[in-house]
Formats: C-alpha cells, sequence, structure tokens
C-alpha cells in the first residue's frame, strides 16, 4: 500500500489514506493516539464479530463504543485511516498474505492495539467521506485470520459453533490449516521517553485497608520517599473496632495532608468512593495496602499521563514471592523481565493496586459501581467505564509496584463466606434478597455482573459456550468422563451465576 505523507508543525511524519482533515490530524499527532480513523460511518462499527470465537469477553475492545466523538478501536478502514509514520514501519505495514484488503487493515489494527503497544484511536469527522462499505470477509479469510493469530483449538471452537456439519467451513479451517502457521512474536513500540512534569499538579492518594495497618504504615513510608511528593493521602480503614489501633496513623508524621477515614459501610467499592468525596488532587491515585512502590513511582504516574496527553493509565503489577519481599527484590524481578516490560499502548486491564485517573474522569464516573462489593471484578469494570466515556486508557510500564498478597486481611476478609454454602454461611451483598444454599453460583457472580453488564446478550452466551467447552477439553484426559458427568451440574451453577448478575444488572450502577 502506498501512502501519502504529511508533516506535523513539530516535524513528525504522518501517513495517511484518503482525505483526512489536515488541522484535526495535527492536533492528534500531539495527543495518545498512533493510528486514526473514522471507520464507524463507513461500514466498520463492529466488523468481524466473529472474533468472538477466541476472544468471548475478555478483550475490552471487541465492541466499538456508542455515542462518542473519541475512542479506541482497531477496526481500521483501509481507504481512510492515518498512522505516524514510525508506528507503519515498525509495525511492517498490512500482512499482503491476506488477499483482502479489509482483513489486512483489520488483522493490522487488532495486532496493533492488542498485541504491539499501539493506539487507535476512532476520530468523528477525521473523514469527510461517510461512504459505507460492505464488509466482505469469506470463511477462508475468517479461518486465516484465526490460524494466523491464535492457537488451532480456537478455530475449531469456531468450527463448533458455526456449524460443525458444515463442508464449507472445514473445508476453510483444513486449506488455512495447511497454508498458514500462527505469527511469531509481533513486533512492539516503544513507549515514548518521559518529558518532565508540567506545572505543579496536585496528587490524591487512596488506600483502603482492612486486617491491614501495618502494611498500610509500610506504604506510607514509601509515599513519604517519593521523588514528587503527594499532596493527600485518604486511607478508609474497616479494621473493627477490637482489631484496630488508631494511634498508629499520626497525620504529623508526613509531608502530606493524611485523612484516616475509619469505614462504617462495607466494600472495597464503597470504601474508595468515600475515599473519593475527600480527594482534592487533579490526579486520584488507587492502591491497594499490601504493596510496596519505589521513590519515581508518583512522578512516572504524572509524567507518563501528560507525556501522552492521556486521562488515565494502569501501572505494572509485579506479584512479590511472599510478603517479606522488598523494593530491592522488585528491582530484581524487572530485571529478570528485561526488554518484555517496555509496552504501554491501550491497556487491557486495570488494577485498583496501581492506576492513575484524572480527578474529573473519576467524577463523571461517579465512583465505583457497589454492586461488585463482596466478589470480584471491580476494577476491570472501573477501567473498562472510563473507556467507555471515551477516557484513552493506557498501561504504565514506568510505574511499577510490589504487591506483597498476603494470605491474611483485606476485603476479601468478608467475601471469603461465598465459598460457604448451607446454614453457616454469611449473606453477601450481591444475594440481594435471595440467600445462596446448597449449590454455589460459579463463575463469581459479580464477575458475571461485569459481563451482562458490559457485553451483548450474544456474547454472553458465546462466553457460556467457551466456558463448557474448556472445562470439558482442557483438563486431563484422564478424567474426562467425569468432567462430562458433571456438566448438568455445572450448568446449574452457570444458571445460578447469571441469575444473581442479572438481578445486580436490574438495579443498575450504585455508587453508594
Amino acid at each position: 500500500m502506498i501512502l501519502k505523507e504529511y508533516k506535523t508543525n513539530s516535524g513528525e511524519i504522518i501517513l495517511y489514506n484518503g482525505n483526512p482533515d489536515f488541522d484535526k490530524l495535527e492536533q492528534l499527532s500531539n495527543g495518545a493516539g498512533d493510528i486514526w480513523h473514522s471507520s464507524f460511518e463507513q461500514g466498520y462499527k463492529n466488523a468481524f464479530p466473529e472474533l468472538v470465537y477466541q476472544t468471548a469477553v475478555f478483550f475490552w475492545y471487541i465492541n466499538d463504543f456508542d455515542n462518542l466523538k473519541e475512542c479506541v478501536s482497531w477496526r481500521i478502514n483501509p481507504n481512510a485511516f492515518a498512522l505516524r509514520k514510525s508506528v507503519w514501519e515498525t509495525l511492517k505495514g498490512f500482512d499482503n498474505e491476506y488477499g483482502n484488503l479489509q482483513l489486512q487493515a483489520l488483522d493490522f489494527g487488532y495486532n496493533a492495539v492488542r498485541n504491539s503497544g499501539a493506539v487507535s484511536l476512532y476520530v468523528n469527522h477525521l473523514f469527510a467521506t461517510t461512504e459505507i462499505e460492505k464488509i466482505n470477509i469469506s470463511a477462508r479469510d475468517r479461518y486465516t485470520f484465526f490460524v494466523k493469530n491464535f492457537k488451532l483449538d480456537h478455530a475449531l471452537f469456531m468450527i463448533y459453533r458455526q456449524g460443525f456439519w458444515k463442508y464449507t467451513e472445514w473445508d476453510a479451517f483444513f486449506y488455512t490449516k495447511n497454508k498458514f502457521k500462527k505469527t511469531s512474536a509481533k513486533p512492539v513500540l516503544q513507549p515514548k521517553e518521559l518529558q518532565p512534569i508540567e506545572g505543579n499538579p496536585t496528587v490524591s492518594y487512596i488506600i483502603p485497608t482492612m486486617f491491614r495497618q501495618d502494611y498500610t504504615l509500610q506504604l506510607l513510608a514509601d509515599l513519604v520517599k517519593q521523588n514528587y511528593q503527594v499532596n493527600q493521602v485518604v486511607v478508609v480503614d474497616a479494621t473493627p473496632v477490637n482489631d484496630r489501633d488508631e494511634s498508629l496513623y499520626n497525620p504529623k508524621d508526613y509531608p502530606f495532608e493524611l485523612i484516616v477515614k475509619w469505614q462504617e459501610s462495607k466494600g472495597s467499592c464503597r470504601a474508595r468512593n468515600e475515599a473519593i468525596d475527600l480527594c482534592t488532587g487533579d490526579y486520584i491515585v488507587f492502591g491497594d495496602d499490601d504493596i510496596r512502590i519505589p521513590s519515581d513511582f508518583i512522578e512516572n504516574h504524572i509524567r507518563f499521563l501528560q507525556t501522552n496527553n492521556a486521562g488515565a493509565c494502569n501501572g505494572l503489577d509485579i506479584r512479590a514471592d511472599h510478603q517479606k519481599q522488598d523494593l530491592q527484590d522488585l528491582e530484581n524481578k524487572l530485571e529478570r523481565i528485561g526488554d518484555k516490560r517496555w509496552i504501554a499502548g491501550c491497556t487491557q486491564m486495570f488494577s485498583n493496586a496501581n492506576s492513575c485517573v484524572k480527578r474529573e474522569f473519576v467524577e463523571q464516573l461517579v465512583g465505583n459501581d457497589v454492586n461488585f462489593d463482596g466478589g470480584y471484578g471491580e476494577d476491570s469494570d472501573f477501567g473498562l467505564s472510563l473507556s467507555k466515556i471515551g477516557v484513552t486508557v493506557l498501561h504504565n510500564p514506568f510505574s511499577v509496584n510490589l504487591h506483597l498478597k498476603p494470605p491474611l486481611g483485606g476485603y476479601r476478609f468478608w467475601g471469603l463466606q461465598a465459598k460457604v454454602t448451607g446454614k453457616k454461611r454469611k449473606a453477601q451483598p450481591w444475594e440481594l434478597d435471595v440467600p445462596v444454599k446448597k449449590i454455589k453460583p460459579v463463575p463469581s457472580p459479580t464477575v458475571m455482573y461485569g459481563i451482562v453488564k458490559h457485553f451483548t446478550p450474544q456474547q454472553v452466551i458465546e462466553y457460556k459456550k467457551k466456558h463448557f467447552f474448556l472445562y470439558l477439553f482442557k483438563g486431563k484426559k484422564t478424567s474426562f468422563l467425569y468432567r462430562l458427568i458433571r456438566i448438568p451440574y455445572k450448568n446449574i451453577q452457570f444458571k445460578k451465576s447469571l441469575f444473581y448478575a442479572k438481578n445486580l444488572l436490574a438495579l443498575g450502577k450504585r455508587t453508594n
């Protein structure tokens, strides 16, 4: 493909096809994006839905977002797009082994976002054309994409879902399997070099904690040593009265404003929301109580967001081998990771253990959804919700934490009852007025709630099919018959999980 060149005021070369608005392109070149298009109005919105057979509901960007002027989207129209020349050269352009130009562009955009650390953005009216293209992807093209990008298991699952009795599906599968192989490691864009902090942005740091006052004090000590000092730390401590020592938190010991709120409600989502109400910083950093952070942690969050002109990022979370490890152990782990650490781009997950968001966007969401309290999935929900209001959420490899994960304490203390059944069980918040009895819902009802909240009914069905497919065929061959016999019971568990999830969905998002 021969692309035209446009030179920005800063001297950067932008390649393009079609007729972009150059004033907009100039502005975009100073932002977080690497690739830009207006494909939604040109027939590409939610194109290639068959990706669900590999991804199910585990890729934030499988669905294009609605009613936004700018948002992450990998679905590129090859006839109307623009990108940085350095990105085109690093990612080696379109894969010409695909005969279908549309699939070349979709493959390029998909891999750019999912594997190569690029940011691909839909921008309304960057390209004026509204001519709607017909997306024509044949069965052979479909299987070519799957064979080149995924393990063969996913292509076989697609045959099962498309109709294993169909000759055309098997013909396309064997044709592509014999002609193509899975592509080796994808090229990765290097993150932008961090620029010095501009101005004096203020930072609030949130720590929800429970039964872990010693770990919280350790984190506060790390915050004291930051190169760029936070202005405010809000600790929301849910440790019961009989187990807490209120004298441990002494605001006079710290160079920042320390606010300690003793939590009377239940749940980590409510704790964060109570803390958000007290935050005054331009940026809010979310942290778990059981992490260690190096001295450049806060500085690198602000530098990263300012350098990329972005609204939110998710830092690099490194799991400790045991809770006694320290920052030197973190350095040793990073050395072992090496260059694999350096990938930025659109994040595909979000962690309340290590994330930084402009306060204006946190307030736009009105905090965390407390329907997740008592379970799992609140982190991903918050990050994906940011993306759905048009925030480009990036992965930040520069701000790293060591996650100690002690075996005791934390908000999961309340959630441990989820593993109990029968009369000894204490009801979880997500049970509402229908307590769990003898059969435990699986997957976690709050995880299921996040799925039904953010994905289409058809994608939920595909998730269920994939869930059982993996359960049956990914275990040991010697226990296959046992797993097959248990399918009816597993189905009951799944239906119970979906029941609770839909009850939460009917309530809508709650923040208190």
